[in-house]
């Protein structure tokens, strides 16, 4: 059975690591930073933290403590969120995986990229006033790609 994402990467502490990195980058940065009046809390990075280890194969933390995908739906609705805001967080989410030292090999970082550009635009979609995105799912479970075998008929 190969390891999951979360495994890959090195646990719980390399998610924080990438939490940390990321939002270090936010507070500096002039398009996402207004965001977050007053910086970054703890209790934020550490919600985000249990919410990436979740979505990457870890524990089911944040669905079993924090309210699970319609809690985190929640957060961003309304929000006003515009495509050059869901782009830098892309590209900051992506420079702090570096910062992290997240595992290099592409197949780990085409799935951390494949996740982050869906749920950024999972997010963009969802802040704006009137969506219509899906409130009621499980927290997505992000893996390595494979398809799953063909099955005829």
């Amino acid at each position: 059975m190969p390891p999951t994402l979360y495994e890959w990467a090195g646990g719980a502490a390399a998610f924080r690591r990438l939490i940390d990195a990321f939002y270090d980058r936010v507070e500096r940065d002039d398009l996402l930073g207004p965001l977050f009046p007053g910086g970054v809390t703890e209790s934020h990075r550490a919600h985000v933290t249990a919410w990436w280890c979740e979505v990457f194969g870890g524990p089911a933390r944040y669905t079993e403590e924090l309210g699970g995908y319609e809690r985190m739906i929640a957060h961003h609705r309304r929000l006003g969120l515009v495509p050059e805001q869901r782009f830098r967080f892309a590209t900051l989410m992506s420079r702090a995986a570096d910062d992290a030292g997240l595992p290099d090999d592409p197949e780990f970082r085409a799935a951390f990229v494949g996740y982050v550009e869906w749920g950024t635009r999972l997010a963009l979609a969802n802040s704006q006033p009137g969506a219509a995105v899906a409130e009621h799912a499980p927290v997505p479970r992000w893996g390595w790609g494979v398809a799953p075998p063909y099955q005829p008929g």
